[in-house]
């Protein structure tokens, strides 16, 4: 299953804060029928994901009912210093 969407990056400061993009509500929808088959531990649900030229291998958070696209400080630097309140395009490949 593939999946491509815009959203803005959010930070959550936590004990231990990190950034997000947040998946739409529709491909919330796909994603839940494919986490069935996919899912492991806390319905993490395993993919590869990519913001422009930069992929990398990452697991979607489940949260109020939605997953959220966790994005590291390198993957924010390798996709040209992308930060909190920045709109990007994410492509989603669940990994079977």
């Amino acid at each position: 299953m593939e999946l491509e969407f815009s959203g803005e990056i959010w930070h959550w400061r936590g004990p231990a804060p990190w950034f997000f993009v947040s998946v739409p509500e529709d491909g919330c929808r796909e994603l839940a029928a494919a986490s069935a088959v996919v899912s492991y531990g806390w319905g993490m649900v395993p993919v590869t994901a990519a913001i422009g030229d930069v992929t990398w291998s990452t697991s979607l958070w489940p949260k109020d009912g939605g997953y959220i696209v966790p994005l590291k400080a390198d993957i924010r630097k390798r996709a040209g210093g992308v930060d909190e309140g920045d709109t990007v395009t994410v492509r989603l490949e669940v990994d079977m």
